[in-house]
C-alpha cells in the first residue's frame, strides 16, 4: 500500500524522545509504529489498548473512604508535619534518583 498521506501532530517532547528511545532499541521507526497504531485502530475500531484511570489502592483513594478514615489521615499527616516527621518532595526525589543511580534501590528490592 502507497503511503503519501502527511499526518501533523505536536506531542510532548519528553514524550516523543522516550518512545523514540524505546523504539530504536526495537528497530522501529516512528512513522511505522504509528502506522502500526493506527492500522490497529482501523482494525480493532476503537483504540488498541484499555484506556482507563489508573487505580488508586483502597487506603489511599477517598472515593472508597469514609469520612472518617479521611480524617484519620489527615490528622495522622498533620501530627507528621508538627512532629517534623516529614521532608520536602524535592529532596525525597534527589535521594531516590540517587538511590537507584547508584543501585542500592535494587538491591533492597531484592532483600
Amino acid at each position: 500500500m502507497e503511503k503519501t498521506a502527511t499526518l501533523n501532530l505536536r506531542i510532548n517532547p519528553e514524550v516523543k524522545k522516550s518512545a523514540e528511545n524505546v523504539l530504536s532499541q526495537l528497530g522501529v521507526p516512528m512513522a511505522t509504529a504509528i502506522d502500526i497504531f493506527l492500522k490497529q485502530v482501523a482494525l480493532t475500531g476503537g483504540i488498541p489498548f484499555a484506556v482507563t484511570l489508573p487505580k488508586a489502592p483502597g487506603n489511599i483513594n477517598a472515593d472508597m473512604m469514609s469520612v472518617s478514615q479521611i480524617r484519620d489521615m489527615l490528622s495522622e499527616g498533620m501530627s507528621d508535619i508538627e512532629n517534623d516527621r516529614v521532608r520536602p518532595a524535592r529532596k525525597a526525589f534527589e535521594q531516590f534518583r540517587e538511590r537507584r543511580s547508584d543501585g542500592s534501590l535494587s538491591e533492597e528490592r531484592q532483600k
